[in-house]
């Protein structure tokens, strides 16, 4: 009789050790947690962030449904019983085979797509493995204990295979149809958001299984979150070997996290004293990480997977205008300088090329009223921001702190309310709000840079007086008779950016400045606003900023960008690459 661990036990093994080092670190953040859960509800000791992401989890119409969560009753509709029948659909047992055939283990999974099934890395580690395995769903029993027609899948890896050993987690296609013709679609799927917060410390939640590879299980809410990690949740739920790559459900039938572990007792081997589960926030984090490296169709077969909740936008300013109001927009101009000094978009380098972030209607350049922006579909963030200035016309336009989505692009890819609902983070406009507010459609432009596509997340702290000063400087050195800058500003981003709610925020800012000069010269500066150091959590005890004058080839080395012939245009060019002037005041700049 095959053994009911996954494939390969010691892999197994292994996740369950290093489930029991978090466990036993934690010793007393977890003493600190039950003390909290003995003296408040989860949603008293969740933070207000986490509460926002709860609650937009739950139906409005569900009236007893932030009770159930807080504790406070258990009373549930009967849709919640159908609804977990549904969610089970979607559930199958994984049959681990070698290549001749035999069958060494089983596991749980289930589809986030259409075509995608998630399970552990542990259970399917490598392609080959999914070449010979099957994916049976319907296993299980009816209301008479009498097995369904059980309906068998094989994996697809050649579409897509993608696995994470730290993570444990693998996301692999599956045929579309079973060898009997039933379709993979009639079994739907559990669709995956990306922010974190959809389960609370203190919280209940159930899981739907393949215990031993057994029939269809399900351990149903009374197995409570006891700690919540950055990239784990342990809890009490049952489960058997076998349930490694079960979902792990809040009330709403919504996947918190990939089960995959227990966490040996360390005073009795044969015991369990918790379980743990792969937080699915951050399982997608590493997925769209990888988004850059696939190719088109699998690109397609992601977007498939990630979904995303509305928090808190009931009380935002999330409206969109109507697409008339782009029509006119022309955006960035290369030629603003002049016939003789054409000043082209960024060149993308080739991953870049693929992350940009695509219009619904083709191509990747918003163009708004004097400037244009590129986003980054796995950063929600642009990429780079390009704008004309036109200091002879620039004109005083009230502000309208009316934040808006781009109804051209999916909301998806841009980063909306939730972020800049921290106390501490501001929306910071990458295209300054006064720069294309100029000419003749000044108070279009003045409206074009409070879309949320023009936004980065920046601390409340962030001293930007010299950066914002920059501009007006250089204005003031062009040709008097001219008066005209095109600037560029984006974001770097870096793997180690702080984290929250799904967006990581960078931490380093860059801008380049490109004018003629009143010898007739063009000249091209770069900037780097950069803080020293910051932590984790967003407590935001920040490094002090520092704005940098550095070489344009610095800037091209540390985005990826190519501003082609501009570096032959800066004063700094041919010094040393990573030279660093420190920026206290406008004459430190050289032009």
């Amino acid at each position: 009789m095959p053994k009911p661990w996954p494939h390969p036990k010691s892999t197994y093994e292994g996740q369950q050790q290093a489930a029991r080092k978090r466990y036993e670190a934690r010793s007393e953040e977890r003493e600190k947690a039950a003390i909290r859960m003995r003296s408040s509800n989860p949603v008293e000791a969740a933070t207000a962030d986490k509460i926002a992401v709860r609650e937009a989890a739950i139906d409005p119409r569900d009236g007893l449904g932030l009770e159930r969560v807080i504790g406070n009753n258990d009373l549930f509709p009967v849709s919640y019983l159908e609804a977990g029948m549904q969610a089970a659909k979607s559930v199958c047992r994984i049959e681990v085979r070698d290549h001749i055939g035999r069958v060494i283990g089983y596991g749980t999974g289930f589809l986030v797509s259409p075509s995608l099934l998630l399970t552990n890395n542990h259970v399917l580690p490598r392609e080959e493995d999914t070449l010979y395995s099957a994916v049976q769903f319907n296993y299980e029993l009816d209301m008479n204990f009498k097995e369904r027609q059980m309906k068998s899948f094989n994996c697809a890896p050649k579409r897509l295979f993608l696995t994470d050993a730290e993570l444990d987690f693998t996301l692999v296609a599956v045929d579309e149809e079973a060898s009997d013709g039933t379709r993979l679609s009639d079994f739907g799927y559990l669709k995956l958001y990306s922010e974190p917060g959809k389960i609370l410390e203190g919280e209940y939640v159930s899981i739907i299984q393949h215990p031993q590879g057994a029939p269809k299980m399900v351990a149903i809410r009374e197995n409570r979150v006891t700690d919540m990690l950055e990239h784990f949740i342990h809890y009490s739920t049952d489960t058997r070997a076998g349930s490694s790559g079960a979902p792990v459900f809040n009330d709403q039938w919504m996947v918190a996290a990939l089960h995959h572990a227990g966490v040996p007792d360390p005073n009795d081997s044969a015991a369990f004293i918790a379980n743990e589960g792969v937080r699915i926030s951050s399982i997608l984090q590493a997925i769209e990480r990888r988004r850059p490296g696939l190719n088109k169709e699998q690109r397609r077969l992601l977007d498939e997977v990630i979904h995303h909740l509305e928090v808190g936008q009931a009380a935002e300013a999330v409206e969109e205008l109507d697409l008339e109001w782009y029509e006119g927009s022309t955006g960035y101009d290369p030629d603003f300088l002049g016939v003789n000094y054409k000043v082209p978009h960024p060149a993308l380098r080739s991953d870049l090329e693929e992350d940009a972030a695509p219009l619904i209607a083709g191509g990747h350049i918003l163009n708004y009223t004097h400037f244009s922006v590129v986003l980054s579909r796995s950063r929600q963030l642009a990429l780079y921001t390009a704008v004309n200035i036109d200091g002879s016309q620039l004109k005083d336009v009230g502000r309208s702190d009316r934040w808006l989505f781009d109804p051209r692009m999916d909301r998806k890819y841009q980063c909306g309310p939730p972020v800049y609902e921290h106390p501490d983070i501001d929306r910071g406009h990458l295209v300054r709000r006064r720069d294309p507010v100029w000419g003749e459609r000044a108070a279009e432009a003045n409206e074009d840079t409070f879309h949320f596509t023009n936004a980065a997340p920046q601390h409340k702290k962030l001293n930007q007086q010299i950066w914002l000063g920059l501009e007006d400087y250089i204005l003031q050195n062009t040709d008097e008779h001219n008066l005209k800058v095109s600037v560029f500003t984006g974001p770097v981003f870096r793997e180690d950016d702080i984290e929250y709610r799904g967006v990581r925020i960078p931490a380093e800012f860059w801008k380049v400045a490109v004018m003629v000069k009143t010898d007739g010269k063009l000249s091209a500066t770069a900037y780097l606003l950069s803080q020293k150091s910051f932590i984790d959590d967003l407590e935001f005890a920040f490094g002090e900023y520092k704005t940098y004058q550095v070489p344009v080839l610095q800037i091209e080395e540390l985005t990826g960008l190519g501003f082609g012939e501009l570096k032959q245009h800066d004063p700094l060019h041919g010094q040393e690459a990573l030279v660093q002037r420190v920026v206290n005041g406008h004459t430190d700049i050289i032009l």
